[in-house]
């Protein structure tokens, strides 16, 4: 379901952020593209324990959402590299400020 559509359903905009990013491994996803884009293969190493039938459903959403561009290189064996949108790298810093939070819950519970 496409963002703006999302966002209509949605009372808040919190909410409508975290349908897009909602997922197991989106936002993580979304972190590793932060540093540049990925092959599959890569993005699946990057995600220990990812099933790849589940990461490429989840990275499918987030291209529908306009957060990632896929590029198919028309290739055997396939060769498709992802990146973040100019959208997509907006979430840049919610993900660095979530790093920081999480850096400092870590901390908290293991001085």
């Amino acid at each position: 379901m496409p963002v703006d559509k999302k966002r209509k359903e949605m009372g808040c905009p919190v909410e409508a952020t975290l349908a897009v990013i909602s997922g197991r491994w989106k936002v993580l996803a979304i972190y590793h593209l932060l540093q540049g884009e990925k092959r599959f293969g890569e993005l699946t190493r990057s995600l220990d324990g990812v099933a790849p039938r589940t990461l490429s459903k989840q990275l499918r959403e987030l291209e529908a959402d306009g957060i990632l561009s896929r590029k198919d290189f028309g290739e055997t064996p396939p060769k498709v590299e992802y990146s973040l949108t100019k959208l997509g790298k907006s979430l840049e810093p919610v993900l660095l400020s979530m790093e920081s939070w999480g850096i400092e819950q870590e901390k908290r519970h293991n001085p």
